[in-house]
């Protein structure tokens, strides 16, 4: 949460009154983690800052310690780490597909596993995944990418139904294509055809995006389970 989507929704959720984790994944990150923190920190919000690669057991396993021993037991876990490269299937890089997959996949996994257990046994809880719109869609180039996506969604289905009649809710957000850094290296042209394809004629801002999140974090949201909010701009019909 660092940057993005994923920034945009924890300064969101501190203007709520909610005490927020800016989950970053390198010192390469760390200090626009702690411009978040200290834009929350400014308007009388609690936020703090730390560091866990999301695809590392051990990693996750401390950050949600460290989480629970400055602010108590987790109340909303927002998945949303994510990568993005681009390559033809044929030329598609094994390490690619396996680290796009392992932050994506795997982190969304271990962050929502290690949670689980304090959500059951207190019988509250919010889980939110970060999918995306390509998972419904596809889109050449990305298969690594839209397969990932597609696997969230699929294990966001799945804990519903593990759930069961706990009052913990696990649902997903796909958005649209997003002006975040994660386009930065999309040539102009391909962005101008994205957007040329949205019936809304643009691509999506980041504060388009956050109230989705912040629905789905509210109790409005109690007997919302098991599904996908997808804010696209029309790209996709769910």
């Amino acid at each position: 949460s660092s940057s993005g989507i994923g920034a945009g929704v924890a300064v969101a959720l501190a203007e709520q009154g909610a005490s927020v984790v800016i989950n970053y994944p390198n010192e390469a990150e760390q200090s626009k983690a702690q411009t978040i923190v200290d834009h929350i920190d400014a308007q009388n919000g609690k936020a703090i800052a730390l560091q866990a690669d999301v695809s590392a057991e051990h990693e996750v396993d401390d950050l949600i310690k460290q989480v629970s021993t400055t602010f108590g037991p987790i109340d909303i876990l927002i998945n949303n780490a994510g990568i993005a490269t681009s390559a033809p299937v044929e030329a598609l890089p094994i390490a690619d597909w396996d680290r796009l997959f392992a932050v994506h996949v795997r982190g969304t996994f271990l962050a929502t596993r290690s949670v689980l257990p304090s959500m059951y046994e207190r019988d509250t809880g919010k889980i939110i995944n970060t999918a995306s719109q390509l998972a419904y869609k596809g889109a050449p180039g990305f298969a690594h990418y839209t397969a990932a996506k597609g696997a969230i969604l699929s294990f966001t289905r799945s804990l519903a139904l593990e759930i069961g009649d706990r009052n913990v809710n696990v649902n997903a957000v796909a958005p649209g294509a997003t002006l975040t850094p994660i386009l930065d290296d999309v040539p102009d042209d391909i962005l101008e055809a994205i957007r040329l394809g949205i019936p809304k004629g643009r691509l999506a801002n980041i504060e388009d995006i956050v109230p989705s999140y912040l629905f789905l974090a509210s109790e409005g949201a109690k007997h919302i389970q098991g599904q996908c909010i997808s804010p696209n701009g029309g790209d996709v019909f769910l």
